[in-house]
């Protein structure tokens, strides 16, 4: 069982996150970080997108919000 476990890692260092061995060995903070930052703009795009989507459906009224619309309840 131990090297299913060692696989997995071998896996993950290796090949996955090799490529972010680039970004740990820059001088600049802002260059070493920019993946982090790229990920977070989208993350909150995806969040204004969902709550936009939200904002539609919820003024449109198609929803049942009434306390019996699910019989266990």
């Amino acid at each position: 069982m131990s090297k299913f476990f060692y696989g997995i890692e071998d896996l993950f260092v290796n090949y996955l996150f090799a490529p972010l061995d680039f970004f740990r060995f820059m001088d600049s903070w802002w260059g070493a970080n920019s993946i982090n930052w790229i990920f977070m703009i989208i993350g909150f795009v995806a969040m204004v997108y969902w709550m936009g989507q939200l904002k539609i459906f919820n003024e449109s009224g198609e929803e049942d919000k009434s306390i019996s619309s699910h019989s266990y309840l």
